[in-house]
Parts: structure tokens; sequence; C-alpha cells
């Protein structure tokens, strides 16, 4: 008999069907026994009476993999409306022990760390699943907008000769005796890769060895980037960051309609068109609302972006917020000026429920304008990058979206290790 999810078995009323999972929980009866099953679309309820069989099944241990074919039969009070009667029970898998916390529970009953320290069971929690199944959504959903685009998408190396940012949070390697390093974004090549194809977009790891122990940082996360050519300025950018967040909405909403009920979940409105404000008026803002100097900061504070989050939404109505214009001594060397104040940026952050969640801005294009920047040593070292410049091209600028920060944004979870498989970070290397 084919197996089938126990998300239809509703469908199969009055009919034998096979399913399999884990065992998700038991409860005993005098006479009668109930057990859970569990698989990737949801959890099923079998009835047991025969008693050889509930034997059998008080036998087996928490997550023991198991098939059951058995007649469904409607019920209200079961799990979609619908039971296992008269089952017949085949072991596929043994546990031999018991997982450290009880995964029948709504939630996990065990600190963070815990959950880490043992992700390959705490993972398959339901309230966990959820949330990478929205991550899922997500990428599936910015590829699909960016698809529609034109864009094409693209693969970089993750073992680079030079830093793209700084030479400082940089994680060196021995790679046969030369210096290198793991990418910090794929920066450098996307750009390049204008040259090629015009619009890219790229879904890759980034390493940061930044020496953070915060909620918002990893040392490795998901980059979500995007790059585009022929642009007037950074504004064309934005107007393709905004149709992306709004697929990737719809996305989740359209692939994990089950999670959402579960997290009990409010997806953000992507405003047709998101509201902006200069980082210089920003800081005028701020200033007399926290009563702190503010004004000649060279980058906003994530108190700032907190209450900047807080302003966006009780003026405008919006989750998001773009503070364009950021002072040029805190961008990387690439970034493009103000034509008429060269000491801001044609960048721009993208606040999401008062948090940093995507940098981006338009970028140089002419060759002479990275002489400029670059001292010798430099350019040497990124002779390969500017060889596109020399030969040529046109204004282009793009963005990079931290999936991790997005996931956990939409999902409520205070720190980016609650939507993140297998965290790397100042202190955790494995699982």
């Amino acid at each position: 008999m084919k197996r089938i999810m126990t998300s239809v078995v509703a469908d199969h009323a009055g009919e034998r069907v096979r399913i399999a999972g884990w065992v998700h929980h038991q409860r005993h009866l005098a006479q009668l026994s109930f057990l859970l099953l569990r698989d990737a679309s949801g959890v099923a309820q079998v009835v047991i009476e025969d008693e050889s069989v509930r034997e059998a099944a008080m036998k087996l241990l928490p997550e023991t993999v198991i098939a059951i074919e058995g007649t469904a039969v409607a019920s209200a009070q079961a799990p979609a409306g619908v039971e296992l009667h008269a089952p017949e029970i085949t072991v596929l898998g043994d546990a031999v022990a018991a997982p450290p916390f009880e995964m029948r529970r709504p939630e996990l009953n065990a600190s963070l760390p815990t959950l880490l320290d043992h992700a390959a069971v705490s993972l398959r929690h339901p309230r966990i699943r959820a949330a990478l199944a929205i991550s899922a959504a997500s990428l599936a959903g910015f590829r699909s907008t960016l698809d529609g685009l034109g864009f094409t998408e693209i693969q970089t190396p993750k073992i680079v000769g030079a830093a793209t940012e700084s030479g400082a949070n940089v994680f060196g390697l021995d790679y046969f005796g030369r210096r290198a390093y793991l990418a910090q974004s794929p920066q450098l090549y996307k750009q390049v890769m204008v040259g090629v194809f015009e619009r890219v977009y790229e879904t890759g790891p980034v390493f940061r060895a930044e020496p953070h122990d915060t909620a918002r940082h990893l040392a490795e996360y998901v980059s979500l980037d995007v790059e585009m050519g022929f642009i007037d300025d950074h504004r064309d950018v934005e107007v393709v960051l905004r149709e992306v967040l709004a697929g990737m909405v719809g996305a989740i909403e359209e692939r994990t309609p089950g999670e959402l009920e579960l997290l009990g979940l409010e997806l953000p409105h992507v405003p047709t068109e998101i509201p902006r404000i200069h980082f210089r008026d920003a800081q005028l803002l701020l200033e007399p609302a926290l009563g702190e100097p503010v004004v000649g900061e060279p980058d906003l504070a994530p108190a700032h972006e907190r209450w900047l989050g807080e302003w966006a939404r009780t003026e405008h109505g919006s989750d998001f917020l773009f503070v364009e214009g950021y002072p040029m001594a805190k961008r990387p060397f690439y970034t493009h000026p103000e034509p008429d104040r060269p000491d801001f940026s044609n960048s721009f952050d993208l606040l999401f429920r008062g948090l940093e969640l995507v940098t981006g801005g338009q970028r140089l294009h002419r060759y002479d304008d990275y002489v400029a920047v670059l001292d010798a040593s430099a350019r040497e070292a990124l002779d390969g990058y500017l060889e596109a410049f020399r030969c040529g091209m046109p204004p282009h600028g793009g963005f990079a979206i931290g999936l991790e920060r997005w996931t956990a944004r939409v999902v409520g979870a205070p720190n980016l290790r609650q939507v993140t498989m297998f965290p790397r970070d100042l202190n955790r290397l494995m699982p």
C-alpha cells in the first residue's frame, strides 16, 4: 500500500490507508490506547484496541520511526478530524534512547543552548520546524520574484584572496601555502557579473569573524544578494527590493499556511511605496526624542533603529522604513556618493520592525573613481575585480538581505539562533 501524508488522511475517510513517521506521543487507558504519529505534514491520531498491538506499542520509545496501516475514521476530537482504527504497526527505525525533552509539548521546555546542543532532534519539533519552513518559503519567493524580473542566478566563490569589506572581520585560512579568506559577501563578484548578465542574484553562506555574542549576529549566515545594471540611482534598487519583499511574503502565505496558523503569525504588509527618510533627518528626529546627542554620529545604534521602526509604524503604518544617505565614512569603498552632498552616500538600510534587515545602494562604476578611492596596493590586490571597470561597466547597484534576520523578524523570534538550523557564532562550532 502506498504511503500518504497525515495532512491528507481526512480525504480518505472510510478507506484503509498507510502512513509513516515518528512516534510523537502515546496515551494508554485501561482498555484503549492512543498513539500520535508525526510526519513532515502534521500529526495523526491512531486508536489501538487490540491488546497485542497495545503491548507492542507500549514498548516503542518516543521518536521511533513506524509505519501504520489502518482505517481512516472521521472523529471531531482527533487532529484534522480523522483518526486511524484497527492499526497494523511496523517498526522502520528503532529509537534506542528517548529525546532529552518531550517532543509532544506545544513548546519545548529547554534552554536555547540545550536545544542547539541537541539540534538533531529539537529541529523536528513542529514549532521549530515551522520557522524553518517559513525560511524556505521566503527563499523560494526571493528566487521566483527575481526570475520573473529577468535576473540570472549565479554562484560565486566562498574562498577568496582578498577581503571584501575590510581586513578585520575575516576568517583566514591556508590555501595551498597562500593566504586566503572565507568570503564576507559575494559583492565584488556580483558586480563583475553585472557586466555579463546585467541582472544577477545569489543565495549562499557568507562569513563574518565578528566577535559579537548577541542575539542579532552570526559568524555564518545566508545572504540573499542582488545586483543590477543600468540604473539611475539607488532608488531603482529600492523599487526592486520592494518587489522582492512582496514576493517573499506572498510565498510564505502560499506555501506555509499551516505553519502560520500553528505559530499564530500575522505577516507584514509590504506597502506599494515603502516610506523613506534621509539619515541626517533621522538623526534630527532621534536627538530630541531620545534626549541624547545623535546628530553627527556616523551610524545608527540598535536603539535608534528600534525608535525609527516605531516612528514608521506610527507615522506611516509601515513595518518597513528606508533610511537613505548614510555617511560615506561608514560605507564600503565601492559606494557611490550623493552627487550634491559627497559626504553622504547613495546608499540605504532597510529597517524591518525596528531592525536593520537590508543594506544596499548605488556602486561606483567608473574606473577612475576606484583609482581615486583605492591606494596602489589595494588596486593591485583587487586587479581582477577592477578589470571589469577598466573595460566599461554601466551604472549599477544592489542589496543583500540576511535570511535569518528576515525569518526571525517574521516569526517574532528574539534570537537568530532560534531560526537557524545549525548556527555558528563566537562560541558554537557543533553540531
